[in-house]
Parts: structure tokens; sequence; C-alpha cells
């Protein structure tokens, strides 16, 4: 693995990150005001173009290769071949977290693809794809202890990096944590501060986390192995009411499952692993928290 992932932000959660997990701006209309409704299927025919929101700093979903000004990522590879799919040209429109919920809510743009997790309350005010990411929550704590953590409920009193409104560190505050936050900063300053006793933990994805991990080990901080929870599932995200638009982007993603392109793509930017199915490990569910 390059150590190209240190050019790139660690969207803890969002990471997203994603993760990918922002919770606020999420409510309709945020502070763009929403356009008329239309169908969305016929404007983009029209435009002959999908505008796709995404980070382009989340590795590997979306990122800028090192010394390259194209993007790409598993999300980002995902929208060209479906765009291609359905003839119809893409572009991408690079903004933070907090703008793409609310620009896809406008009608700014048209689809958002940044390893955007599925919950409950997103459903209410959107359109989510089929999933194309199944993943769940894990830790980088200290490797020599461990950071004191053999269970979630020892997270009482620690301190985990992360973002203030992400769904990891919502997780987090639940069992107990403060969380320190950042403002984009590098994988390396994340996993330093675990590793000098500046934080106790960093929460996100295993997936984001496991290439994290492969392009810093001389940084002693490990994955928890025992700590698997809160299983998620990432798709793409569109207006609540664009029901065409929503019917063909599964239909081209249901053929990209059973062609066998989901899992090629997985593979080549998630080290070899197949995101693109249900993990076949036991996952911890967390109860009694709304996210």
């Amino acid at each position: 693995m390059k150590r190209k992932i240190l050019a790139v932000t660690f969207f803890i959660g969002l990471l997203i990150l994603t993760a990918c997990g922002n919770t606020e701006g999420e409510s309709n209309g945020g502070e763009e005001e929403k356009s008329e409704p239309s169908n969305k299927w016929e404007e983009i025919q029209e435009a002959g173009e999908i505008v796709v929101g995404t980070s382009g700093t989340l590795y590997p979903a979306s990122y800028y290769p090192e010394d390259s000004d194209k993007i790409t990522g598993y999300d980002v590879e995902i929208v060209k071949e479906m765009a291609k799919r359905l003839d119809l040209n893409v572009s991408f429109e690079i903004m933070g977290i907090d703008s793409m919920l609310s620009s896809v809510d406008s009608g700014r743009i048209d689809l958002v693809a940044n390893d955007i997790e599925i919950t409950d309350e997103r459903q209410k005010n959107f359109a989510f794809s089929e999933p194309y990411k199944y993943s769940y929550a894990t830790m980088i704590v200290r490797e020599d202890d461990l950071s004191g953590i053999q269970t979630l409920e020892d997270l009482e009193g620690k301190i985990a990096g992360g973002g203030a409104t992400t769904v990891f560190s919502q997780i987090a505050k639940h069992f107990g944590a403060e969380i320190k936050t950042y403002t984009n900063v590098t994988n390396d300053v994340y996993l330093r501060d675990v590793e000098n006793g500046r934080t106790d933990l960093v929460m996100n994805d295993y997936y984001l986390q496991s290439l994290a991990l492969e392009a810093l080990p001389e940084i002693d901080v490990t994955l928890h192995p025992d700590l698997r929870f809160h299983p998620s599932e990432q798709a793409l995200v569109m207006q609540k009411d664009a029901e065409v638009f929503h019917e063909k982007i599964n239909q081209v993603l249901t053929e990209m499952r059973e062609d066998g392109t989901l899992k090629e793509l997985s593979e080549q930017f998630f080290g070899g692993k197949d995101a693109s199915t249900p993990p076949d490990k036991e996952i911890k569910e967390i109860e009694g928290l709304d996210l």
C-alpha cells in the first residue's frame, strides 16, 4: 500500500468516516433553498450527465491519488460505471460532508457518493440506493495494552479521536467516552495521538481503518482484536421523491452486483477484500442508541 493515504484527510466517520457518518445539517433544506419539485430523471437525461457530490478526501472511497488531478475511489468508480451504463456523463462536485445532503435536497447535485451510511433518520428525508458496501465499526487502540479497553463498557472515561457529530462519536459518547475533535488532519495525526496517549482510541469503519494501519505500520497501534460492532450499509443518496432516478440507479447496481463488477471494484480499493457483501463475522448491535 502506498503512503499516499497520508496525503488525504482521514474523516473520522464519514468517514467517514462515513463515513460516512455525519448527523448534523441533514434535515431538509439545510442552508440552501429547495428547488420546486420536478422529474429528476428527465432533468438528468436532458442535461446528459449526473452531478455527484463527494469529498475527494476520503480514501479509498473518494480521493485524488498522489500527483494526480483525476478523482478515483470505490464510490467514485461505481458512479462512473453506472453513468456509462446509463449512457450519461458524470461530473463530481467536491464539497464537505455537511454540504452534501443539503445540496442533494436542494437539487444542486443529483447524487451523493461518499461512503454514506444508511440510517433511519436519514431515510426520513432522502432516498438511498441498494447498498454497495457492507461494513461494521471497530477501533484503533494502543498495541501494548489495547488502551485498557476489553469491552465497549470500558470506553467510560476514555478519550476518542473523531468528529463531533459522527455516528462513531455518538457510539463512543453513548458508552461514556470524551470526544477530541480535529480539523482536517491526516491519518498519522490521529494514530500518533493514540500511540502517545493524547487519545485512547479512534473508532471508525473496519475497512478504512485497516487500510490506514497498512499505510502506517511504524505507529504502535492496532485494530482491537475482539470488538466488532454496529453493522452498517453504505449507499448512494438522492432526493426523496426522485422515484424514477432511484429505480434506474438500483437497476444498474443490481447488474453490477450480478456480473461481479462491485466485487472487482471492492477488491481493487480495499486490499483484496470484498466489501460488497455482508461480513461473515458476528457483529454486535448497539442497543439503546438512536442514530
